[in-house]
């Protein structure tokens, strides 16, 4: 890998591992030395899951995540979605767990039709799951120009990866914080480090 690549980007390891997932990964990291700076489409459910959340939900749940759990596995933004990399499986087990726990889109569609008042289900805005047989833009590992980027880059070929009740805690823990007002400006609103030294 080239000499380019520093530890705030994807590692040569990171990169290998986000290779693994698809069809051809040489073809992928061949790509990736000769254009660092370019995104790819691959493949969830075999090597990882995505967990979709629009970005301001996504960052409460990233922070709950590193302030009071154990950490997460890579995270990205890509067009104001927040992309939480989870385990295999996660994709098809948190709709469940979340329509369980009552925070679902079932219990948002009862919610709205009244049938339940006093409902707690419009805190969790929909969580988007991709896995088996669902794809997922991945931000170039050197940055880039584009609107997608690395928040928690991938750093190792076998990363720590959240599974569905850990991101279930997450997002009930995020629908339950209170609504904070930020004194700083848009541009400062990003640039919370997370310590990657603790993920398990």
């Amino acid at each position: 890998m080239s000499s380019a690549w520093n530890a705030s980007r994807v590692t040569p390891d990171g990169a290998a591992w986000l290779a693994s997932a698809g069809t051809y990964p040489r073809s992928t990291l061949a790509f990736w030395e000769e254009r660092p700076d370019a995104p790819v489409v691959l493949p969830c459910g075999a090597v990882f899951d995505v967990v979709s959340a629009p970005a301001m939900f996504g960052r409460r749940m990233l922070d709950r995540l590193w302030d009071d759990g154990p950490g997460s596995g890579p995270v990205a933004e890509y067009r104001g979605r927040m992309l939480l990399f989870a385990a295999p499986g996660t994709a098809q087990r948190l709709p469940a767990l979340l329509e369980w726990e009552e925070w679902g889109a079932h219990g948002r569609e009862a919610d709205a039709a009244g049938a339940r008042e006093g409902c707690r289900t419009d805190a969790v805005p929909p969580l988007l799951c991709h896995g088996t047989g669902d794809a997922v833009t991945v931000p170039a590992p050197a940055g880039g120009l584009s609107r997608s980027r690395w928040l928690v880059a991938p750093d190792t070929r076998q990363p720590w990866l959240p599974g569905p009740e850990v991101l279930l805690w997450a997002a009930v823990r995020a629908a339950r914080s209170a609504v904070r007002i930020s004194i700083f400006s848009p541009a400062d609103q990003g640039a919370k480090v997370y310590d990657v030294s603790r993920r398990r």
